[in-house]
């Protein structure tokens, strides 16, 4: 018989995931509000950033790739060991919103 608190970790594994989940998103967001968005017209450019945007991406590249793997490896491991009977695209879908949220819930407290 399935636990029904077992359903829970996932969601909260991935909430708490979510708060360091804030710095590689903003930076992300940065990059791309100072480059292709900005060249389409979408965003404004910061006016003090002059120092291109490879520096940017030696730091994001590392940062993203380093979160992508811990939170790619943590929840293969959840959904092996909790979620044996959960469909695959629910599970997914419910990790990264849950990652999100503490992210979106800063930007609408600031």
């Amino acid at each position: 018989m399935k636990q029904p608190w077992k359903s829970f970790i996932p969601v909260a594994v991935n909430l708490l995931l979510g708060i360091p989940a804030i710095v590689p998103v903003f930076l992300v967001w940065y990059v791309l509000s100072n480059g292709p968005l900005a060249d389409l017209g979408l965003t404004s450019r910061d006016p003090n950033e002059d120092d291109g945007m490879l520096l940017w991406l030696v730091i994001v590249v590392p940062v993203v790739g380093c979160f992508g793997g811990i939170w790619t490896l943590a929840n293969i491991w959840l959904r092996r060991r909790l979620c044996t009977v959960a469909l695959p695209y629910p599970y997914w879908l419910v990790c990264v919103t849950a990652t999100f949220a503490p992210f979106f819930v800063g930007i609408g407290i600031g």
